[in-house]
């Protein structure tokens, strides 16, 4: 009986002990499970499960290997190989000088992956400790020890902590672990947030790594400068997304302390580990960086999580920016300090004053011609050249302010400078631009970089220009005539399939660039043609167009810029691709132009910072204390990124284009991010802006110097302000509260023009209006809209709180501001018809109110 009590007890024991072991082996919640496996004295991972749909489901293939870099030495700065196009010939071309420093540090033996001893092991012993697992390994250079745990907060994640100890002296970087590789043939979709999307693999290494068109197929490690959102990863056919994302304050922060640390290279990201194999991948310390030099015994200790999600590469993104690094929570810290209306107010007197706006008439072919300098780079120029940014914008300011100084003196040359910019000579740029600027000296129009015509600068500066002037102008034949001849060279020059050529030859007519696609949205120009002309051969041109771009483009995350100094690097032309889709979709109510809208839109949220996190941490800028929050480049979006772009260098830009289209896209979804980025891009951002003349500066790195040599760009800041406005208004009032949205602008984006017909205000008929001083009494985050209604002779006052918490006051009128003579007869909540004696408001965090003024 003692003998069976004993084998009994034994066998209980010895089951227990097995399904110890059993536990320590894995790691597994009710969402995801992870299962290590001895190997000849090394611990594999053999199984990775994720719950999708309530089944358990692989997709990846495990693997659990380790990696360790190693130099003796400081690596070098040199690159030692060198590309081509696809098409043949040196990449990048010399004349791209702006571009070769960016590409030389992108080719160096580190970002290559090709620097270093690379250790590739299998950890060679595990042990359990309080619900981590612990795993070890004793290599030649030094000694890799790995907590993994379950992150309670969030199922889908598993945290690391790794911690490397060197045994001699040396420099030193440490990968995140392989968890799992995917098979190029069950890959969906891959990405480095900020650098590339794609869902294929390109062998041409220039096309992958400048363009981003096709993921590169080398190990690449990019900087964490142009990381939009610090998440790596990689979806699979059957639905699963693996990404990994680093511990927040492990990346450079781009603004320390008392001045700009853009550049700093502490954290490597890529699509691959070192060995090519598709797997999102951190290295920390950077080899050959600062943090990677190391005595023997000085540890380096750092954090990440695995993401493990039942879903695609759009919720793992949101879940990094959201969940990780509390970019929704943090859109709580902006508050504004001049509102955006005030700003539109002081650009207004800022663009009237030709010494501040740099206003310029010039004699060219008969007509007297109005731009304003443009102190930039432009091929030839001597300090000459002219510009004019947003015509909408424009013809929309001058007709809500009714102001003189705009209609008589800069609308009418601003107009013939449009008109002499278009070619009418009947040869074969007949009806395209002779060039974006006008030297002055030299008396003639060229382009940004070099002698070329690219059809869509024909889009730009002939259809959707003359476009929106003819939105104010209806009965203006000329410029009906001129956009007709633009329109019909456009379609002259669509291909069979769809598509247009990047550019031709100024000289020779031939075809340039014939190592990049057009992936831009050219088509938009039928679209502005089909509109205003009603010629059915446009609309079908567009359809045509717009079917090339979404399989080329959006189904591939392929883009295509259109700054011609940084050789079309990928820019905010992808955010104006989404709403060239939208008003498409608009015209056809085709739904497959709607969905490809949403994509594309959707891939533009990887333009925009999302990191680091914003707080209220002391900084000083050029001498002026600043809270961290204020400088901020989270919810900001690049000109241009990836490791050709110029946010490499200078960050991203204050011209948030996009705000108004991510509001659109938010209503049309429901999805908060859209809002979310928008109103971060758009509220708070008052260190950016010059305080004489509030115009904001234009790259991240200016801070608050103003429009600088850019004085054309106060245009396009009216414009977007007006279009993020106008689009809050219309969310806010679920349709109610709505204007009429003209065409997108060249070329910073999809912002639209307003202003050129009624809108309407809960029903009533309204047209948008500009009336300074008549109200007062606004805290400077509320922004106040107007507009009238002259049969009723009512005024309607629009409030829109543009932060978080809510926001009270009262309001004051001077009617006298709004016409001479004027008394106000009564105001009631035009909501509610309620009479108020008093225009007090109290609107909750984004909230908006809406009063009916009624005169006598």
């Amino acid at each position: 009986m003692r003998i069976s009590i004993t084998l009994f007890l034994n066998i209980i024991l010895l089951g227990s002990v097995f399904a110890q072991k059993k536990i320590v082996n894995s790691l597994s919640n009710d969402d995801i499970q992870i299962h290590w496996q001895q190997q000849n004295d090394s611990w594999r991972i053999n199984k990775i499960l994720v719950k999708k749909d309530g089944k358990w489901v692989q997709g990846l293939t495990p693997s659990g290997e380790y990696t360790l870099l190693y130099s003796d030495t400081k690596t070098s700065a040199e690159p030692k190989e060198t590309f081509e196009k696809i098409t043949g010939g040196k990449f990048p071309e010399d004349n791209y000088h702006y571009q070769q420093e960016q590409w030389k540090e992108s080719t160096t033996e580190v970002s290559l992956n090709t620097a270093g001893q690379a250790f590739h092991f299998l950890p060679s012993s595990l042990q359990a400790k309080n619900g981590e697992l612990e795993f070890k390994k004793e290599t030649e250079a030094a000694t890799v020890v790995a907590n993994w745990k379950l992150d309670p907060n969030f199922p889908g994640d598993v945290l690391v902590t790794m911690t490397l100890t060197p045994k001699k002296k040396g420099y030193f970087s440490l990968a995140t672990p392989t968890l799992a590789t995917v098979p190029t043939e069950q890959m969906a979709w891959i990405s480095v947030p900020g650098y590339f999307q794609s869902n294929f693999l390109q062998k041409n290494f220039a096309l992958a790594y400048a363009y981003g068109h096709g993921a590169p197929a080398r190990p690449v490690v990019y900087r964490e400068r142009c990381a939009t959102t610090l998440s790596p990863l990689v979806s699979t056919k059957n639905g699963i997304t693996l990404s990994v994302i680093p511990e927040p304050g492990l990346a450079r922060d781009p603004w320390a302390k008392d001045k700009i640390t853009q550049t700093d290279w502490f954290l490597g990201l890529s699509h691959m580990n070192r060995k090519a194999q598709l797997s999102p991948t951190l290295y920390y310390p950077v080899l050959g960086e600062p943090k990677s030099e190391r005595n023997a015994g000085e540890t380096i200790s750092y954090s990440f999580r695995y993401s493990l999600i039942a879903g695609d590469w759009f919720q793992a993104a949101k879940h990094a920016a959201n969940d990780i690094y509390k970019f929704r929570e943090t859109l709580a810290l902006r508050q504004s300090k001049q509102s955006l209306t005030d700003r539109i107010e002081k650009m207004h007197h800022y663009l009237t004053d030709p010494a501040t706006s740099m206003w310029n008439i010039e004699e060219f072919e008969g007509k007297k011609i109005g731009a304003q300098s443009y102190l930039g780079g432009v091929v030839g120029s001597n300090k000459d050249a002219m510009k004019n940014a947003d015509y909408g914008a424009m013809w929309m300011l001058a007709n809500a302010t009714n102001d003189p100084e705009l209609k008589e003196k800069v609308l009418p040359p601003a107009l013939n400078f449009k008109l002499v910019q278009q070619e009418t000579d009947k040869g074969f740029f007949d009806g395209a631009i002779e060039g974006q600027y006008y030297l002055a000296k030299s008396k003639k129009f060229v382009e940004e970089w070099g002698e070329v015509v690219e059809p869509i600068a024909l889009t730009y500066y002939v259809l959707l220009d003359m476009g929106n002037m003819l939105l104010f102008d209806a009965n203006n034949t000329e410029l009906k005539n001129r956009l007709r001849l633009g329109a019909d060279k456009l379609l002259n020059w669509q291909r069979a399939d769809g598509s247009w050529a990047v550019a031709y030859d100024r000289k020779t007519e031939q075809e340039l660039f014939k190592d990049i696609k057009d992936v831009r949205p050219t088509f938009y120009g039928m679209i502005v043609a089909y509109r205003l002309l009603k010629d059915e051969k446009y609309l079908k041109a567009a359809q045509k167009g717009a079917d090339w771009f979404i399989k080329n483009a959006v189904e591939t995350g392929a883009f295509l810029g259109v700054c011609g100094d940084a050789r079309y690097a990928p820019d905010f032309a992808t955010g104006q691709s989404a709403q060239a889709l939208l008003d498409l979709y608009d015209l056809t109510k085709n739904k497959k132009y709607q969905d490809a809208a949403i994509t594309c839109a959707k891939i533009y949220t990887t333009s925009i910072y999302t990191h680091p996190i914003a707080n209220h941490n002391a900084k000083s800028v050029n001498g002026v204390a600043r809270e961290d929050w204020e400088i901020s480049q989270t919810g900001l979006s690049f000109e241009h990124g990836g490791i050709f772009g110029s946010a490499t260098r200078h960050g991203p830009i204050q011209l948030a284009s996009h705000a108004g289209m991510f509001i659109r896209m938010s209503q049309l979804t429901n999805e908060p991010i859209f809002a979310d980025m928008a109103r971060s891009a758009a509220i708070g951002r008052d260190a950016f802006v010059d305080s004489k003349t509030s115009v904001a500066s234009y790259y991240w790195n200016a801070m608050n110097r103003g429009a600088g040599p850019y004085p054309h760009h106060a245009w396009w800041q009216i414009g977007w302000i007006t279009d993020y406005l106008l689009s809050e208004v219309a969310l806010r009032s679920a349709g109610k509260v709505e204007f009429p949205r003209g065409f997108v602008t060249p070329k910073v984006g999809p912002h639209q023009t307003y202003g050129f017909e009624a809108g309407k205000v809960y029903g009533e008929k309204a047209n948008l209006v500009i009336r300074e001083g008549f109200v007062a009494g606004i805290q400077p985050t509320v922004d106040c809209i107007l507009a009238e209604n002259t049969s009723k002779n009512e005024a309607y006052v629009i409030l829109l709180n543009n932060r978080a918490q809510p926001s009270n006051g009262k309001l004051t009128f001077d009617p006298d501001k709004w016409a001479a003579g004027k008394k106000v007869k009564n105001i009631a909540k035009t909501v509610s018809g309620e009479a108020i004696s008093t225009a007090s408001y109290q609107l909750p965090g984004f909230g908006m109110e809406v009063y009916t003024v009624r005169f006598e």
